[in-house]
């Protein structure tokens, strides 16, 4: 029988973690095939072809092996699109940018297309170092990824203040750059939190790790 043919892919690279004293497995985002997850055998070897290419929110093209047993497949080829540096730079930004990794590891399934989530996941990364810290970014990740997810909450439905529910509105639609032109008083922005927290503990089952760090001030 014939191998499987390679493929090729743009992903982020969500997380990685150690194979073996000289592998990784690499788990991806990305538009075609979801999210896939990738053996990068010899990459923590000095010569290898993997070295200085495989981090933490590393964007890529790649190319890989698909096993035809299980869903953990032969990485081939990177070539590195861009690195993201500046998420590295502060604690609080590599905290928000874990947080969503985890939130779309938990919410979406492997091996599933998502044309949606992998530009928003891209255009959220390079927003971050672009202005301060905020826990309005986080709720703004969490209800533009329910969205594409077709999970976003019926407002009409809740018995939140109107005030409250135009916030959570224009969290949804405004881009990235227009979310440091919302004014919320503390308590809305408590509110906000807390109902997003039950939202997704509700949908998902459990909170992913790291939310609160995330929206530390």
């Amino acid at each position: 029988m014939s191998s499987s043919p390679s493929q090729r892919a743009t992903g982020i690279i969500l997380r990685t973690r150690l194979l073996t004293e000289t592998s990784l497995i690499v788990h991806w985002l990305t538009a075609d095939h979801g999210r896939v997850a990738t053996v990068a055998k010899g990459a923590r070897r000095p010569k290898s072809p993997f070295a200085g290419k495989l981090d933490l929110f590393y964007e890529a093209d790649f190319s890989f092996l698909r096993s035809r047993h299980s869903e953990l497949h032969t990485l081939r080829e990177v070539v590195v699109i861009q690195t993201r540096p500046a998420l590295r730079e502060k604690l609080i930004l590599l905290q928000q940018a874990c947080y969503a990794s985890a939130l779309i590891e938990q919410s979406t399934e492997t091996g599933s297309p998502l044309p949606e989530v992998h530009p928003l996941f891209a255009s959220f990364l390079n927003f971050l170092p672009q202005d301060t810290p905020r826990p309005r970014t986080i709720f703004a990740l969490e209800l533009k990824l329910l969205h594409a997810l077709g999970l976003e909450p019926d407002l009409a439905e809740t018995k939140l203040p109107a005030d409250t529910r135009h916030l959570i509105t224009a969290l949804l639609t405004k881009p990235w750059q227009e979310l440091h032109s919302l004014r919320a008083t503390s308590a809305q922005a408590r509110t906000v939190e807390q109902f997003l927290h039950g939202f997704i503990l509700f949908h998902l089952g459990r909170i992913p790790k790291g939310r609160n760090s995330a929206i530390a001030p």
